[in-house]
């Protein structure tokens, strides 16, 4: 191990110990105990429902430094692996300040992700809790989080988004695809976060260029960095700085809510036909969803665009440089479909994208082996029986499905990168939930798909490349260490 690599893991290890610190100050852990001898007390009959095995590791530290250790090396799950041997695909922990069930079994963790506001409630980081607010959808329950989920859903769902969709992520590659140099790499993962960023600014809040979608992103980058920051709100800290950085973005969203309500009230435009998601939630006759309301979600909701699509189309390019073959059948695919409308002189429609069968595969399988969500955390609000385990009230719960979809129980060959997998195979199992699932499904599931299509077809069908080495990190967000450089050449 290099100089560099032992000051970053000091700095993680330290980075955990003073989380720790902080969330256990208030003697958390006393209260955890507490609650764990009264579970054993009830259920430890070999018959009945049991407490989870397991250990809460050291005092104070738990076994968070062997979990972010875990989480940062080649094999990110061989934290779970090891105690899974152990204690089996349910166990009990102590991490990140919070005595946790972990979960590496697909049945365990849908009637978990199933499980409504009165079983389990969204659990997040202190940090994420004070950045996303009280308000956020990631954190509301109940009627209010019902109707703006299904609100938000059905106009991302909307063929009218979809075709959209299709044409600005068309606008937005052809207009980045065509200062692409063969002489200098392209990095990918770059290119693809800027593309995804202006698309979903545009579904969200009708943003889409010039100097207010430059002052957002700018923004954006400032408020997204501190998710993973220390909890300490002081001035020059990263979470103040965050905070301050939403607060602009906040406002800036409130202005333009406002010049929607005004020009509706003066029928500057049409207001039957919704542009946005913003236009969708301002119908709602409903006084919850007020202004300040919305625009503090459309923030939350922009997350999904910096991360996850993103990370999906550069992981799909990085398998796909990894495995010729798959390719080779997906370039075949989109060619064909690519002359088809050249023949007929139709323009290529959102369905046409997702109707690509191997192209479907890919992202598929890219999901289960890339695992943008590694992980979904849930808060359980009454001891639950699930499986013949007992999960105790007040006790944080990870689904960790990275184990699950690498798991050789539910796939042959783990591993390796295989779209063929998925030939006979269902995806509405247990075993693949990339997105999470239950009432909090992601939203923009479908979209995700839709723009990783979209994207994979304008590579394959403009261009020919050669990716340069490259390492995927884990943690603490799912990311090319070098931005997946490729060097291409135009067809």
């Amino acid at each position: 191990m290099d100089i560099s690599s032992s000051l970053l893991l000091f700095s993680l290890f330290l980075f955990a110990i003073i989380i720790i610190i902080l969330n256990k100050i208030n003697g958390l852990r006393s209260s955890s105990a507490s609650k764990t001898k009264r579970i054993e007390n009830v259920s430890t009959h070999s018959h009945g429902p049991r407490f989870p095995q397991g250990s809460l590791g050291w005092p104070i530290l738990g076994e968070t430094i062997e979990f972010v250790s875990s989480a940062y090396s080649d094999h990110p799950e061989s934290f779970m692996d090891k105690r899974r041997l152990m204690y089996g695909r349910v166990f009990k922990s102590h991490i990140f300040g919070t005595a946790t069930i972990v979960s590496t079994d697909a049945d365990v963790n849908k009637a978990v992700l199933q499980s409504d506001s009165t079983a389990f409630v969204p659990f997040y980081p202190k940090t994420v809790r004070e950045l996303m607010g009280k308000s956020s959808i990631l954190l509301i329950n109940g009627s209010l989080h019902r109707r703006f989920h299904g609100l938000v859903g059905s106009f991302l769902k909307s063929p009218l988004l979809k075709a959209q969709i299709v044409r600005d992520m068309h606008n937005f590659l052809l207009e980045s695809m065509d200062l692409w140099s063969e002489d200098q790499p392209v990095l990918l993962q770059d290119v693809s976060k800027n593309v995804a960023f202006k698309v979903l600014a545009k579904a969200l809040i009708s943003v889409e260029k010039g100097e207010e979608l430059e002052e957002l992103k700018e923004e954006f980058e400032q408020f997204i960095t501190g998710l993973m920051s220390l909890p300490i709100n002081l001035p020059g800290t990263q979470l103040h700085r965050s905070l301050q950085a939403k607060k602009k973005m906040v406002k800036q969203v409130e202005k333009i809510i406002k010049g929607k309500v005004r020009r509706a009230k003066n029928k500057e435009e049409d207001g039957v036909i919704a542009k946005d998601v913003v236009d969708v939630l301002l119908k709602d006759p409903s006084e919850n969803l007020t202004h300040n309301l919305i625009a503090n979600n459309m923030i939350d909701m922009m997350i999904p665009g910096h991360d996850s699509v993103p990370v999906l189309i550069t992981l799909a390019v990085k398998f796909l440089s990894d495995s010729p073959t798959a390719l080779h059948f997906l370039t075949e695919e989109n060619m064909e479909l690519k002359s088809l409308k050249e023949l007929t002189g139709e323009q290529l429609c959102w369905n046409d994208y997702l109707s690509l069968p191997f192209t479907q595969k890919v992202i598929t399988e890219t999901l289960r082996m890339g695992n943008v969500i590694i992980g979904v955390m849930r808060k359980a609000m009454r001891d639950i029986e699930i499986k013949g385990y007992v999960i105790p009230k007040g006790w944080c719960f990870l689904a960790y499905l990275r184990s699950v979809h690498l798991d050789k129980l539910y796939y042959d060959s783990p591993y390796k990168f295989n779209p063929w997998r998925w030939q006979e195979r269902d995806m509405n199992t247990s075993s693949f939930s990339p997105f999470g699932g239950g009432q909090r499904l992601c939203p923009g599931l479908d979209l995700a798909r839709l723009e990783a299509s979209i994207f994979l077809h304008h590579l394959v069908t403009r261009f020919r490349w050669v990716a340069e080495e490259d390492t995927i990190i884990n943690f603490p967000t799912v990311q090319m260490k070098n931005k997946l450089p490729i060097w291409i050449k135009r067809r």
